[in-house]
């Protein structure tokens, strides 16, 4: 599934959407069974592989989707956070493939994304790094992504609770979203408050929504570390040589130096 939760490119990131299909809720979407809704939801669409993201045990699962480019300290302190109190038991961090608010930018390349990703969640054993949009052709729909995840809580006959985490300030643009009714009828929504905002109001968090799903679409405000730190800004200090220790885990740092990301000589991109 841009504007990252903690101020700069990730849903976090200010989603990956743009395009709107039918606002009509989705079947099903008042039921908090992930895996019911997938029989009752016609996504239009085969996946290339059934592939297996998340464990059959597990049944509280958070989604942080975004371009990551790169991950930063922000992005890994909400994910714990919203794990925290949430009490959700993996939250799957999955990079754009192609983003489709910036098919037209110059973005890292999605291998080099997903390798910084899966190097700083490392040693957390609730976080993992999830392929399903790198390893699906076009653009990178959240909607198609959690039909995809629900389609496996119903192939592993379980009960599972999708919960998919964004910023107020990408919630704002939500009507705008690529068929808003199958994401609100999929998950609910976790909502985090951007940098010097206060925490979103859940009156305030309905109102974003398309009004025909604002009573049945699931939401979770919360009141969240605020890290003031961006991809954008972090991208901008390497390529100018300046450091973005402390920015970034050390081994994305590293990572950044070895491959000389962000050193072309192109214009930093500033979304």
């Amino acid at each position: 599934m841009g504007r990252p939760v903690t101020g700069g490119d990730t849903t976090t990131d200010g989603e990956r959407e743009r395009p709107t299909t039918s606002a009509e809720p989705a079947a099903g979407a008042g039921s908090r069974d992930v895996a019911g809704l997938a029989d009752g939801i016609d996504s239009g669409r085969t996946p290339a592989a059934a592939a297996t993201w998340i464990e059959p045990e597990l049944r509280r699962v958070g989604i942080m989707g975004g371009t990551f480019d790169p991950i930063h300290y922000g992005h890994l302190a909400i994910a714990e956070e919203v794990a925290e109190a949430l009490g959700l038991e993996r939250v799957l961090f999955v990079p754009a493939s192609r983003p489709p608010h910036k098919l037209d930018d110059d973005v890292t390349p999605a291998e080099d994304r997903a390798a910084m990703a899966a190097l700083a969640i490392a040693g957390n054993p609730r976080f993992s790094l999830c392929r399903i949009e790198l390893d699906r052709d076009g653009p990178s729909y959240t909607a198609d992504t959690l039909q995809e995840l629900a389609d496996e809580a119903a192939r592993q006959r379980v009960a599972r609770e999708l919960f998919f985490i964004l910023s107020a300030d990408v919630l704002a643009d939500f009507r705008s979203w690529h068929d808003p009714a199958r994401v609100v009828a999929l998950a609910t929504l976790a909502v985090v408050p951007r940098p010097g905002s206060p925490a979103p109001e859940p009156e305030w968090a309905r109102a974003q929504l398309p009004s025909n799903l604002a009573g049945s679409a699931r939401v979770e405000c919360l009141d969240t570390v605020r890290l003031a730190t961006s991809s954008t800004e972090i991208r901008s200090r390497a390529a100018s040589g300046r450091s973005i220790r402390y920015l970034v885990p050390p081994a994305v740092e590293v990572y950044v130096r070895d491959h000389r990301l962000y050193r072309s000589g192109k214009p930093v991109r500033t979304t």
